[in-house]
């Protein structure tokens, strides 16, 4: 642990979690905001396969504004524009995103969009040739946000937004904290809404993120124990999530691992998406950006081990971290011998809950590794410095081929 000087921020939220939530707090949680025209955005799946949003009607009463349920995966640009759109006619003062990480992140999206007079394009974060990238200061008010979660994800309380647009060769990449949600609710029935395979895939991200921040050993104490309570939470809900797909207290559980493992990151978690026991988050978002059927947690699954078995430096204490969290420590061991341990019951676990370990699994064609690894480029989250082109697609193709 970090006896050193350390810092620590936070923003006001307030967290709803259980059993109709929804009916119990969302009225209060507008009111507090001051809105009056609260507009719900989500998937056509959330609209006209769950009851969700009709319970946010009943519940909202004349402060319920309307529904745009056009978003689509991967936060789409085209439908985060229908969305703003929809929003702006409904002359909404708050907006209520209920959905996984597609459509919470599309939500920030339309935030800024309503918010920003900007062009988009110069808004989103850019690469300056021979340059750090950067992202624009957005500092136009926005519209309050709820987050009603139907998965558990990281995107739940965060700022960052990532849209997926055809036209470009990346991602468009903005940074807004005012986008962070006022509150979120956590409610039983809107979790158990979501298909097994669509909870098994976003649990696995949630899993393999706890895994990935376990090898950090120097923290301060409120990251320690953030950290610590978001990997317990999220192994044992993860171990036993698809032989109790009825049970909401796993998928809540997961819900708050995530939402933990946020606050360990604003705290000083440094390495969540970096290091070699973290996977290759840059490698994983071109893969699922790229081809359309591939989850985000599949996308994980088929790179954590093969990371972990080629990469060429690993530091014995992380190691030793990563292996103690995952019962495979033994004494003596080298840090190689502790990272294969830790491969091999990675693999072990994603079998069993049912994910791939192999890209060969996915349907992924192996000459469409290059086209992958060239989108691993412009990922800020993965590396926000000056970077070689080259070296960043041979190293991704490196882990793709590994994976394959």
């Amino acid at each position: 642990m970090d006896r050193k000087g350390f810092r620590a921020a936070g923003y006001p939220w307030r967290l709803y979690c259980g059993a109709e939530v929804i009916e119990q707090g969302l009225q209060e949680s507008v009111q507090r905001a001051g809105a009056g025209r609260a507009f719900v955005i989500c998937s056509p799946s959330v609209n006209r396969r769950t009851d969700t949003v009709k319970r946010i009607a009943a519940t909202l009463g004349t402060r319920f504004a309307g529904v745009f349920d056009g978003i689509e995966k991967d936060s789409t640009y085209a439908s985060v524009l229908a969305a703003k759109a929809a929003a702006g006619e409904a002359k909404a003062d708050l907006l209520i995103a209920v959905g996984g990480g597609s459509v919470i992140v599309a939500v920030r999206a339309v935030a800024i969009f309503l918010g920003e007079a900007g062009d988009p394009f110069a808004l989103m974060t850019q690469y300056p040739e021979g340059r750090p990238a950067y992202s624009p200061r957005l500092m136009a008010p926005k519209l309050p946000i709820i987050n009603i979660p139907t998965t558990p994800t990281s995107s739940m309380n965060r700022a960052g937004t990532g849209l997926k647009n055809p036209d470009l060769e990346h991602r468009m990449e903005y940074f807004d904290p005012k986008t962070r949600p006022q509150a979120v609710f956590v409610d039983d029935g809107v979790l158990l809404s979501a298909p097994p395979d669509v909870i098994r895939s976003t649990a696995t991200t949630v899993f393999a993120s706890t895994v990935g921040a376990m090898a950090q050993v120097t923290l301060n104490p409120l990251a320690d124990g953030d950290r610590n309570q978001a990997f317990r939470l999220a192994r044992a809900a993860y171990l036993r999530l698809m032989d109790e797909l009825d049970n909401p207290a796993l998928r809540t559980d997961l819900c708050m691992a995530a939402f933990l493992q946020n606050r360990a990151e604003d705290d000083g978690v440094a390495l969540i998406r970096g290091g070699p026991f973290s996977g290759n988050y840059a490698v994983s978002t071109a893969l699922h950006v790229l081809y359309p059927h591939v989850g985000q947690g599949e996308s994980t699954s088929v790179v954590h081990a093969p990371a972990i078995r080629i990469a060429e430096a690993i530091d014995l204490p992380s190691a030793r971290g990563v292996a103690e969290s995952l019962e495979v420590w033994r004494d003596g061991m080298t840090a190689r011998e502790a990272a294969l341990a830790v491969a091999e019951t990675l693999e072990g676990i994603y079998t069993r809950i049912g994910v791939p370990t192999r890209l060969q699994q996915l349907d992924i064609p192996k000459d469409g590794l290059l086209g992958i690894a060239k989108g691993t480029v412009r990922n800020f989250n993965a590396n926000a410095g000056v970077r070689s082109d080259e070296e960043q697609i041979k190293a991704s193709l490196r882990l793709l081929e590994a994976a394959w």
